[in-house]
């Protein structure tokens, strides 16, 4: 019996934001009585043999019925002798089961066979609709991150998301797996950014008992609890140099060992990862190995901020405001037009769920984005909030000492809010905001802001 190919994908990758590659590759016939003739080889499994059900059928005395399968895979094409007669032969050895390159050859009995690459190169257009799951946006480059999604989503492609905080890379690996074939496993998360450095490898691959202190009984790690799933490795610019080349060996080769532990424990999972930096630069820089960078940044995506698509600032506060009948007036929308939104999709959404609490006044001055959007140099005359005030001419002040008590005034409120939320709790609110612990607890003092453990 053929193999079921229902769940094969074919597998996508892209160097860039406007091209989509589908990687594709020909089996040849290059010696013996079926020279010349051919298949395909894309999204699910080939067989080859004598009988005349193959896929690609050669008449070789010395082949089996069934002789060897081929499948694309993300690390490239497997290649597996399926118990044959007279074996599979590469570079002279006899083998059972391997990964060849594009342009190598192998021996099916007296039959020489070769992998022809031929990936094809689609234009990547943006999609018709202005939702994707979670993620909303009308913008052009954000209908294009729908279609990349889309197509991507179906593939066991690793998924490298850029951008800034606050942009939704957390929402687009959800979008990835809830379109995955993996939706009925977990999507398990881990936040590179807000795990303590000595406790990164334990909480990536686990822990046996006594392996440190405080290691009171034996833990899985994310990679195991994920099984079956995907792995979003959320901030994954900030693993060590040290830790990279576990992380490296466990993506390469599928299995982890757990910290303090001998037997390996085999993984299945896709792999999302995400970053606030550009991890090219890292790598140019010495921080990031290159090898890591490129085994993750199969599809790379990179999303725009805030500042850079307004036209999705209506369609996002439409939505996070629901059923509130506290809509913004069409001075506060012109407010919120002419921020910079440092903090992104996620700052957005603090200030509507403050305006459906206190009033569309109340959340523009308490979050500080009345204050900010004063910087931008408009007519004194026009109306610059909910309440009609005219806009203050910061230009008779020093643009250092305007920009320091501005942004001053923002981190002030912004934290004060964020804790409040987080209930003081400064690992939690660190998540949320996207920060990393140590620095948000730098700015809690100097801001004078009690924060308890965590």
């Amino acid at each position: 019996m053929k193999p079921d190919n229902t769940a094969t994908r074919t597998l996508l990758y892209t160097d860039d934001q406007d091209r989509l590659w589908v990687r594709r590759c020909r089996i040849r016939v290059v010696s013996g009585e079926a020279k010349g003739q051919s298949c395909e080889l894309g999204d699910r499994s080939i067989w080859i043999g004598s009988a005349p059900d193959n896929d690609l059928s050669i008449p070789d005395k010395t082949a089996s019925r069934r002789h060897v399968e081929l499948q694309l895979k993300e690390e490239g094409i497997f290649l597996r002798d399926l118990g044959s007669t007279n074996g599979t032969f590469f570079e002279g050895a006899r083998i059972k089961e391997i990964f060849i390159p594009a342009g190598s050859s192998f021996r099916v009995g007296q039959t020489e066979l070769q992998v022809v690459a031929a990936d094809e190169q689609v234009a990547l257009r943006a999609a018709s609709a202005n939702r994707l799951e979670g993620l909303i946006g009308c913008s052009q480059r954000m209908r294009e991150i729908f279609e990349l999604v889309s197509r991507v989503a179906p593939t066991e492609a690793t998924v490298l998301i850029e951008g800034e905080t606050g942009t939704g890379k957390e929402v687009i690996a959800e979008a990835i797996h809830k379109r995955s074939t993996r939706r009925a496993g977990p999507l398990q998360i881990f936040d590179g950014g807000a795990t303590p450095g000595n406790l990164i490898e334990s909480e990536l691959f686990g822990h046996v008992k006594g392996a440190f202190t405080g290691a009171t009984s034996t833990r899985r790690g994310a990679f195991e609890c994920a099984s079956a799933g995907t792995l979003f490795l959320d901030e994954i610019g900030e693993l060590t140099l040290e830790l990279q080349p576990k992380l490296l060996r466990v993506l390469e080769n599928r299995q982890v060992r757990r910290v303090g532990g001998d037997e390996t424990h085999k993984v299945d999972v896709r792999i999302v990862a995400a970053t606030n930096r550009n991890l090219r630069d890292e790598v140019k820089a010495g921080r990031f190995r290159a090898d890591l960078y490129y085994r993750l940044a199969v599809v790379r995506l990179v999303v725009p901020p805030l500042r850079e698509r307004p036209e999705d600032l209506e369609l996002l506060v439409e939505h996070f405001l629901g059923g509130s009948p506290k809509k913004p007036t069409p001075d506060a929308m012109a407010v919120l037009e002419r921020y910079t939104w440092p903090g992104n999709v996620r700052e957005l959404r603090n200030v509507v769920d403050r305006a459906k609490a206190f009033g569309w006044q109340n959340a523009l001055d308490e979050c500080g984005i009345l204050a900010a959007a004063r910087t931008h140099r408009v007519p004194t005359s026009s109306p610059a909030s909910a309440g009609g005030e005219e806009v203050d001419d910061l230009s008779l002040e020093r643009f250092k000492e305007a920009k320091g008590r501005i942004v001053d005034q923002f981190e002030r409120d912004y934290l004060v809010d964020l804790m409040k939320r987080s209930k003081g709790n400064v690992s939690q609110a660190a998540r949320e905001a996207g920060l990393d612990r140590n620095h948000l607890a730098q700015l809690l003092k100097k801001h004078n802001i009690p924060a308890k453990g965590g």
